[in-house]
């Protein structure tokens, strides 16, 4: 199967599964308009949401209309219905920036939208159609992260409209007129879910060994945290003795987003490769400890696939597939007397290394006005930071679940940097100094670093990164990278305590934030290697892991998280899948009965 084979049928399915109606109901699923002007799709938030949401992010500008056209089996009065809500109503906010009306057929309707509590229904107004077709237009009022989730026109002036998530992807199924059970896409050797640099590298190096494999990813591009949406920079070393071939793949793709043509190039032409973007992983089929088949939605147009295979690999980041099949999996901090390491606290906690959402501004020519945004973050003078762009830094989710409270995380982030540019623009002393400053990227996607780790057979711990471990046999995966823990500092917890968005690094063997070309030699984390049981599920019997959600613990993640080694981690579980289709073995049996093998493949 050729890449993208699949995903050129949802296109001609799209206006079919998008705009679904009855004959005194339509439901238009918002990330599936026709023409999504300047609104973006937004699918972070799937698994709580059920479905993607168009997003109006302007940074403080209105984008343009979204249009879509329907067909109306009635003449006479439609009502019309909104899915949305006021994005900042956690926080107390009651009058939210997050505004927008509907027009239809040119005519804007009464009601301003983004106002509720909670994600829900909100009546737009009505209005009278004599004709069979209707144009749709969602009007963002301010630029500010307005969002729909769905639209319903009907024919009911008063219909019982579900929010509870089992209803309500009842009544999407219904309307929609979504198939009962999801169309094959075909079986495969491995399927890989989740196309960062550990779910590209697995890919390849599997479909290199003849594998056929399928790659499916939540995104539109490639390369997780790695692509041209993110942009962080990849770490780590490569092809170190005795496994100079360990890397080989991992130093074609990186840096994805300096690479994105040659990466697609690399997964399109590859005949063993299927490539599935724009997918979201939302169920699995298990048979007690054994995942038989996965199941997939397209973000834009609802289609859904099932995936069949001997053999998966999580490399989502967040651990999403292992979750969906039992997998045993950890979050937050474990305690010293757990697992003996120094840096460990004292008790558990839910602290993890928190989500960042880059943003960077320009210099124009004249001044640049920015709103006053009394719904975001207040500063003053001590709270505020002044500066003009901002990375890995701006960080927040410190004390919260980075899956279920995904969106409230990225929304903080939001107001945080919107407040903070307004404060400097606005308020500050040295408001001069920002005059002619435009904010200009701000990301909507928030880079994760720790969510779900799930467990293997090997737990990794800081004492195996300082060298004090057990001798393990299976050690391959090169690691080079300092103990990397990431804290609020301490200015923002002052501020905001609990819920802070600047964070300080604080590298081991550094406690000072001395560069490391300044560290002594003794100084510096020596080199180490991951085991393979790091690799697979200790109770999935035919799952591989790779990325930030393979078993380590909380304080050795903050090491083995980069690129470089977890797409290193990719290789080695592409080397073992083909491993067990040869031998006809699970990945288990892979390092008690073909362990050799599988290094010598590296040498």
């Amino acid at each position: 199967m050729k890449s993208f084979s699949s995903i050129i049928l949802f296109t001609l399915l799209s206006c079919h599964l998008s705009l679904a109606q009855s004959k005194e109901s339509i439901l238009i699923e918002a990330e599936a308009f026709q023409d999504r002007g300047g609104w973006v799709v937004d699918p972070q938030f799937m698994d709580q949401m059920g479905s993607p949401y168009l997003l109006a992010h302007g940074i403080g500008n209105p984008v343009s209309n979204a249009r879509t056209k329907v067909s109306l089996p009635k003449k006479g009065t439609w009502h019309v219905y909104a899915r949305t809500w006021n994005w900042c109503a956690p926080w107390g906010i009651k009058d939210g920036p997050g505004k927008f009306r509907i027009a239809v057929n040119g005519e804007t309707l009464d009601q301003i939208l983004g106002k509720g509590k909670q994600w829900g229904w909100e009546y737009a107004g009505s209005f009278l159609s004599s004709g069979k077709e209707a144009t749709v237009e969602l009007c963002d009022l301010t630029g500010f992260e307005g969002r729909c989730d769905a639209i319903l026109l009907t024919r009911n002036p008063a219909p019982l409209l579900p929010d509870e998530p089992k209803a309500l992807q009842a009544f999407r199924r219904k309307l929609l007129r979504l198939p009962e059970k999801p169309r094959s896409a075909g079986d495969f050797d491995l399927v890989v879910v989740g196309a960062g640099v550990a779910g590209i590298s697995t890919a390849i190096k599997g479909a290199r060994e003849g594998l056929k494999v399928a790659l499916i990813n939540n995104r539109p591009v490639p390369g997780g945290n790695n692509s041209t949406e993110l942009r962080i920079l990849a770490s780590g070393k490569m092809n170190v003795a005795p496994y100079e071939r360990l890397g080989d793949v991992t130093g074609e793709i990186i840096n994805v987003y300096d690479k994105e043509g040659k990466v697609l190039q690399l997964l399109q032409e590859d005949e063993h490769i299927s490539y599935f973007p724009s997918m979201h992983v939302f169920a699995a089929r298990t048979d007690g400890g054994h995942i038989v088949s996965v199941t997939a939605k397209h973000i834009e147009t609802a289609e859904e696939l099932e995936f069949s295979a001997p053999l998966f690999a999580d490399c989502s980041g967040d651990g999403n597939l292992g979750y969906l099949a039992g997998a045993e999996y950890r979050s937050g901090r474990e305690m010293r007397q757990e697992t003996r390491e120094t840096l460990a606290p004292d008790k558990p906690d839910n602290m993890v290394l928190g989500a960042s959402t880059p943003w960077r501004t320009r210099v124009m020519k004249e001044d640049v006005p920015f709103p006053v945004c009394d719904w975001a973050i207040q500063f003053n003078e001590e709270s505020c930071e002044k500066v003009t762009s901002g990375s890995n830094w701006w960080e927040s989710g410190f004390w919260h679940d980075q899956v279920q409270e995904a969106e409230y995380i990225r929304d903080y982030l939001l107001r945080a940097i919107y407040g903070n540019w307004s404060f400097l623009k606005n308020q500050s002393v040295d408001k001069a100094n920002y005059a002619k400053l435009d904010l200009h990227k701000v990301s909507f996607i928030a880079g994760k670093r720790e969510s779900r780790r799930l467990i293997g057979d090997v737990f990794f711990t800081q004492q195996d990164i300082e060298g004090n471990y057990v001798n393990y046999d299976d050690a391959i995966v090169y690691g080079s990278y300092s103990i990397d823990q990431h804290f609020p500092t301490p200015k923002n917890t002052f501020f905001f305590p609990k819920e802070e968005f600047i964070s300080t690094m604080k590298h081991y063997f550094n406690d000072l934030g001395t560069p490391r070309k300044y560290l002594r030699r003794d100084q510096v984390p020596p080199p180490y290697r991951i085991p393979y049981r790091c690799l697979y599920s200790v109770n999935i019997d035919n799952l591989f892991m790779a990325g930030r959600d393979v078993s380590v613990s909380h304080i050795a993640l903050s090491s083995t998280r980069v690129q470089n080694v977890t797409g290193m981690m990719g290789e080695v579980v592409g080397v073992a899948a083909a491993l067990c289709r040869k031998h006809g073995c699970s990945p288990r049996e892979v390092y008690s009965n073909h362990l050799q093998e599988l290094k010598d493949a590296f040498k």
